[in-house]
């Protein structure tokens, strides 16, 4: 869905602009951090990037938190301590689950990551990692295969989308509750279930786009539709596809010229990146919108499934849940769009293209979804190292 520009457009002033790179100078002092990190380790021709240092989450942060996941000070606190180190033990035990690996998910009443196998002889090795394991019939290759049998097929628009999941071992199909009993849906269902193991679950709305310095979350207008920044990489930023086709000029906040869309690909993928220029300039911030403080970007690693994660746009501004899914097909009107990771975010039209943040780590641009920040809904995102390692950009962190 597409947010058509008011005849006042979202403004904002540029002594916010300029507090917001001092503060930006001023934290980077603060942290010790003298040079620029390289963002991702998918980056075409980049090198790995170096540990991330520590930063100790802000009171606004924790207070987010708080409110949309209903954590206790102390809870947000040692959730994303955990959440860190969750991070780290998916990256070992995949390694050394080798073939046998089938997933993984984060638990919140535990604060432990859960690591699937689909061979015993792994398991203690996998545990050694500091990851709970449990064994399954089927490993994750077993699984996208079967993803990419139904993502093949042609889907009814009573199905809102489909994915891999570890904890069920299977892909879950999820079909909007009023046209569970249609006909075409239940001939697609058959058709997914030849495809390999399914599990089919409700949804209560069908998916729909939310298209509506470059500071992630800030508005951008390409002609009479608003969408938002994802991440600035060097040389410009990321965002969601369907805002606009390449060549398509853009504005910013203050309606001055930025650049052009050099890359885009909708339906299929949701993902885009802009060019700047005309006086714009990047920096590795995420807009807090004053319900938290500006969020310094320091990376790209990737959260598991279970994990908090947060979200900006120029519409409803900043907002937090859980990652639900990955690796997830979404069935717009449009057309499929695969690969996304699926969270219970809320999100509106004219957040598209917005940026998904856990803790300090860059994970998604806005896409879609269903629902509003009145009622609740779930929104899903295009992973941000795709997109860097699709057009070879490099994320610009702090």
């Amino acid at each position: 869905m597409t947010e058509r520009r008011k005849a006042t457009p979202l403004r904002r002033t540029t002594v916010l602009r300029a507090g917001l790179s001092a503060a930006l100078l001023l934290s980077t002092v603060a942290a010790g951090l003298g040079t620029q990190a390289s963002a991702s380790d998918t980056s075409v021709g980049a090198p790995p990037p170096p540990p991330a240092p520590t930063a100790q989450a802000s009171s606004a942060l924790i207070t987010a938190m708080q409110r949309d996941l209903g954590l206790s000070q102390d809870q947000a606190t040692a959730r994303l301590k955990a959440e860190t180190a969750a991070r780290a033990v998916d990256r070992a035990a995949r390694r050394v689950a080798g073939h046998a690996y089938g997933g993984s998910w984060f638990e919140a009443k535990t604060e432990k990551l859960t690591v699937a196998v689909a061979d015993r002889s792994v398991r203690n090795a996998v545990a050694a990692t500091g990851a709970e394991v449990t064994l399954v019939r089927h490993d994750e290759r077993q699984l996208d295969a079967a993803l990419k049998r139904i993502d093949a097929l042609d889907a009814p628009a009573g199905v809102g989308s489909w994915h891999v999941d570890a904890k069920n071992n299977s892909v879950v199909v999820d079909v909007v509750s009023a046209h569970r009993d249609d006909n075409d849906v239940r001939a697609f269902l058959d058709r997914a279930r030849r495809s390999g193991p399914v599990t089919v679950e409700e949804t209560r709305q069908t998916p729909r786009t939310f298209a509506a310095g470059t500071v992630g979350g800030d508005p951008y207008y390409t002609g009479n539709v608003r969408c938002s920044i994802g991440f600035s990489v060097y040389g410009g930023f990321v965002t969601a596809g369907h805002c606009a086709q390449p060549g398509a000029g853009v504005s910013g906040w203050d309606g001055s010229y930025i650049g052009t869309f050099q890359g885009s690909s909708f339906p299929d993928n949701d993902y885009a990146w802009v060019n700047v220029g005309s006086g714009w300039w990047t920096v590795p911030v995420v807009l807090g919108w004053g319900t938290v403080s500006d969020q310094l970007v320091r990376g790209s690693a990737e959260a598991p499934v279970g994990a908090s994660i947060c979200r900006s746009g120029s519409t409803s501004h900043w907002h937090c849940g859980t990652v639900l899914a990955k690796n997830e097909t979404v069935n717009y009107s449009q057309g499929p769009v695969h690969q996304m990771t699926k969270t219970n975010v809320c999100a509106e039209p004219g957040d598209s293209g917005g940026s998904f943040i856990s803790g300090d780590q860059a994970q998604g641009v806005t896409s879609g979804g269903w629902g509003n920040c009145g009622s609740g809904g779930e929104t899903w995102y295009q992973p941000v190292n795709e997109i860097l390692g699709r057009y070879g950009l490099t994320l610009h962190t702090a």
